[in-house]
């Protein structure tokens, strides 16, 4: 958060923009049910012997209907696809020619995506994460997650809004990896054809049940 030369105004700003964060999220998860945008993605690995993190940025759409699908559609610079139909996660690589299936109840309760697209309501997230009101920056209100399961690799997660709008994901690992994702052309409850989220394995492709 950015020092303030006056206390009392950068208490009274802070507490209205960490408040802000938290009903923010409350009414996404209330009112939007289904969404369709644009994403950039950023991963960058931590540093490790005095090397700067390796940084690697893909974009593509995202859709969602709550509670439980969803769609990732990477588009460059690979092609890859992790799909949540309500009982099955499939990621697809395009180059590996590979579909990893996965049961969705067991793989999404900790993950960032259980907050913007699986949940059916605030009650449901707060019994896997800890909620907690961040600092406003970069023109965003926020709101931190921390998995209750400390056994997984996700470490925490920060959910960026503008206005009541989802902007952005921030995504740390327990490997010390940062995934930024910022969302844009958001729209909001768009009716959404259910082929969206019924994903069949590619002919010949290699599929690996998890």
């Amino acid at each position: 958060m950015k020092l303030r030369h006056w206390l009392l105004i950068g208490l009274l700003s802070s507490t209205n923009a960490w408040a802000g964060g938290l009903e923010s999220l409350e009414t996404f998860v209330r009112t939007v049910k289904s969404g369709r945008a644009d994403f950039t993605q950023t991963v960058t690995a931590p540093a490790r012997e005095g090397q700067p993190g390796r940084t690697k940025t893909s974009s593509g759409t995202f859709e969602f209907q709550r509670p439980g699908k969803f769609k990732f559609d990477y588009q460059k610079p690979f092609a890859q696809v992790i799909v949540a139909d309500g009982k099955t996660l499939w990621l697809y690589d395009a180059d590996l020619n590979q579909v990893t299936q996965r049961a969705q109840a067991q793989a999404l309760g900790s993950t960032p995506a259980a907050l913007i697209a699986a949940a059916p309501d605030l009650k449901a997230l707060q019994a896997d994460f800890t909620l907690e009101a961040a600092p406003e920056r970069d023109g965003l209100q926020w709101v931190k997650a921390t998995p209750k399961n400390k056994d997984g690799q996700l470490q925490s997660v920060q959910v960026g809004f503008q206005g009541e709008a989802l902007a952005a994901l921030e995504i740390l690992d327990s490997f010390g990896q940062r995934s930024v994702l910022k969302f844009g052309k958001v729209e909001v409850n768009p009716s959404l054809p259910a082929s969206v989220f019924d994903f069949k394995p590619p002919a010949g492709a290699d599929v690996v049940k998890q």
